[in-house]
């Protein structure tokens, strides 16, 4: 069973490592673990996420079926990463809106767009019970 010190790992296609590196790491603030010629591994807010150098991107995103990101326990870590992605240009494939309003599934979210068209989405529940 998976304990709270385990890492969840995901690797994504990315065009250009510096670009993803820029974005990632000096645009969302993420720590850069490691760096090799094909790929760079990222502690992204405690689990890991592998942007792997690839000719094979995505040219035409869309949310569904694939994304990735974040669900915020707290309202004041989702409205502090908006406010970075704000003050920092990072680019919003998805403004901030409310879904689902006045049902127990009720939720911000957020979703942005990485230079390699990968899309992340943040969310924060009014019910936390609704997380998973």
């Amino acid at each position: 069973m998976r304990e709270q010190r385990d890492a969840f790992h995901l690797a994504i296609p990315v065009a250009d490592l510096d670009e993803a590196q820029d974005f990632y790491v000096g645009g969302l603030g993420v720590k850069l673990a490691r760096r090799y010629a094909d790929r760079i591994t990222l502690d992204f807010f405690g689990d890991q996420v592998v942007c792997h150098l690839s000719e094979q991107i995505d040219t035409d995103p869309k949310l569904y079926p694939r994304h990735f990101g974040v669900t915020f326990r707290e309202r004041e870590d989702f409205d502090r990463l908006l406010r970075l992605a704000q003050l920092r240009k990072l680019p919003f494939f998805a403004p901030v809106s409310t879904r689902f309003e006045g049902t127990v599934e009720e939720h911000l979210t957020m979703v942005l767009q990485d230079p390699s068209n990968n899309l992340l989405e943040f969310k924060h529940y009014v019910d936390p019970r609704m997380m998973y």
